[in-house]
């Protein structure tokens, strides 16, 4: 029990939880979009799924510490560059996440025909068992990142653990509303969708050995979202003054 009164652990736990859910942005935007294309009575389903096996699959990778490390071993070498499992493993999500976002951007500009009850066809037939398999092979690349981070902040198993948990819990407090939100603003989606494409490209160029720091990234994302919320804004101020004209 000296571990709850050593400042140390608090304060690695602390921070090792807040860096945790800043990570898992990655995971809740994706997580977003792929839950807006179900029916909607499937959708906080899908989202509690999908987080569960983000959860196991954070705490298998914790409980198997010496094959993490053994992850980041050079397997061949390709242009005078080592690759490692996890830098194939980021690059194989980062090209899913690619080709996924640039599909969904494809749908969202070109439109989809309408399908029963009026709604749209791909989200008509979209598949409750493909969306978890989709969310669970991204499930893994966030893991593998997340874990990485926690193994190089923390040396107690138990405060790693205890912050994935932290973390998780936040992240399915914010989930349904952060989906929600997306699905009423088309304009919000089409940015979250290029969110995508930035996290997959970093993915593959921090696979390739092009690391590029996260402050950027999430810099950039929100600058994004702050000229979004300005727009929404000035939206809703020009609805208003319309509804106020006509009466």
């Amino acid at each position: 029990m000296e571990w709850i009164t050593d400042p140390q652990i608090w304060v690695s736990l602390v921070t090792l939880s807040v860096l945790e859910i800043v990570l898992g942005i990655d995971n809740l935007v994706f997580l977003a979009i792929l839950a807006d294309r179900l029916p909607e009575h499937q959708r906080d389903k899908a989202r509690k799924l999908g987080l569960a096996f983000a959860l196991i699959t954070r705490l298998i990778l914790l409980s198997t510490l010496a094959w993490i490390v053994g992850l980041t071993e050079p397997v061949f070498t390709l242009l005078e560059h080592p690759v490692s499992w996890r830098d194939i493993i980021l690059i194989g999500g980062g090209l899913f996440l690619l080709a996924k976002a640039t599909h969904e951007i494809h749908g969202s500009l070109e439109g989809a025909e309408e399908g029963e009850g009026g709604q749209p066809a791909a989200v008509v037939h979209a598949g409750f068992a493909i969306t978890i398999i989709q969310i669970g092979i991204l499930d893994i690349v966030f893991s593998l990142d997340s874990v990485i981070t926690a193994v190089g902040m923390a040396r107690q198993l138990g405060v790693m653990v205890a912050a994935v948990v932290i973390a998780m819990i936040a992240m399915l407090i914010a989930a349904g509303p952060l989906s929600a939100f997306v699905s009423r603003h088309p304009t919000v989606k089409m940015l979250a969708l290029s969110f995508l494409l930035l996290i997959g490209m970093s993915l593959i160029a921090d696979g390739l050995g092009f690391h590029i720091p996260k402050g950027y990234l999430y810099f950039a994302m929100g600058f994004s979202v702050l000229v979004e919320v300005l727009n929404l804004v000035a939206r809703r101020r020009r609805k208003a003054v319309r509804l106020r004209t006509s009466m």
